[in-house]
């Protein structure tokens, strides 16, 4: 598929989960934000690797584990919102974005 038109369903599906995580999914902690940072769709539309970054939790992992299992329903959410551009919704797999502790440890390690 055109990658041209594999950037544009990454960039839709990125901007819409990122608003269905910030106005419709209200986090059950109060404190806890999750933002999308990056969607990787498959040439083939069926799968999409999001990659979510945590704050305001210790257990970062335990999170995107539990949104992981509730993937069906925010697909579905999703599905309601992009119905009239895409045909087929991939499926979403969710995985947790740590570059940005990446990058505050090594500014810590060069500031030390």
């Amino acid at each position: 598929m055109d990658n041209k038109r594999l950037d544009k369903v990454n960039k839709l599906i990125l901007k819409e989960l990122g608003e269905i995580f910030q106005k419709e999914l209200k986090p059950a902690v109060p404190g806890l934000m999750i933002t999308v940072t990056h969607v990787k769709v498959t040439s083939d539309l069926s799968y999409a690797n999001v990659y979510l970054s945590v704050f305001g939790v210790d257990d970062k992992k335990k999170v995107v584990e539990e949104v992981g299992l509730n993937a069906r329903a925010i697909r579905g959410l999703l599905g309601n919102r992009v119905r009239h551009q895409m045909r087929v919704i991939p499926e979403l797999r969710f995985y947790e974005d740590d570059s940005l502790d990446y990058i505050e440890n090594i500014d810590k390690l060069l500031h030390s």
